[in-house]
């Protein structure tokens, strides 16, 4: 659980901290998100967003929301297949950065990244910082609810209980209808499941861009 006294040590030394944390990069589908959090006051109960049941991050997202400034940066699952999910993720969190529109020094959950603004990465960041913690709760948050919006399209793959992420029954309907646009194609369990016509069926639908679709080529057995 977050300890106070973390983020205390990066206030005094810089005056004001971001913390930065993703969600979803081990997702088949969806989008990968980062939030940055500026916490006005510390809040109890902040841990990592794993460690939490749903109930307990809803309520500390709503806290959070209300006690802290705020932004998102999300990357799309082209995006992902594209720059692949570190690339990916690296773009999410300079968008969540540049959202916020706050030049502070910044506490990023994880390994070092490159990122193109003053920070430190802090391995297992979401369990020690409060700061970091926030991102990563209402980060999950508003990621999970995106993937349950998407359910009330796709409710084959489970999207409301699995958030995209590889359960029985979401590898069940991969194997069994192909992937949606809104999987990540460069993932293997998506990358074995997809079907030609239908990729060429997006390509005439104008959804697949030539820098995807090259990559889909790329990571396929068809071209092996």
């Amino acid at each position: 659980m977050a300890n106070k006294a973390f983020d205390a040590r990066y206030i005094l030394q810089y005056g004001q901290i971001i913390g930065i944390d993703e969600v979803g990069r081990g997702a088949l589908a969806g989008p990968v998100v980062v939030a940055a959090v500026i916490l006005n006051r510390f809040i109890e109960g902040i841990d990592d967003s794993k460690k939490l049941t749903r109930k307990q991050r809803e309520y500390l997202s709503e806290e959070i929301i209300l006690n802290s400034q705020f932004a998102f940066g999300i990357a799309t699952p082209t995006e992902v297949d594209i720059h692949n999910v570190i690339g990916a993720t690296r773009i999410a969190m300079e968008r969540a950065y540049k959202n916020l529109g706050i030049k502070a020094f910044a506490i990023v959950d994880g390994l070092e990244m490159g990122l193109n603004f003053d920070h430190e990465c802090i391995v297992k960041g979401d369990a020690k910082s409060a700061s970091i913690g926030a991102a990563s709760i209402i980060a999950k948050v508003y990621r999970d609810s995106i993937m349950r919006k998407l359910d009330a399209f796709f409710e084959a793959y489970d999207f409301i209980h699995n958030v995209g992420y590889g359960t029985k029954k979401h590898m069940i309907a991969l194997e069994k209808s192909g992937p949606t646009i809104f999987h990540r194609f460069t993932y293997a369990p998506v990358l074995n499941a997809l079907d030609p016509s239908k990729i060429k069926n997006w390509i005439l639908d104008g959804k697949l861009s030539e820098d995807r679709l090259r990559k889909i080529y790329t990571h396929s057995i068809w071209c092996k």
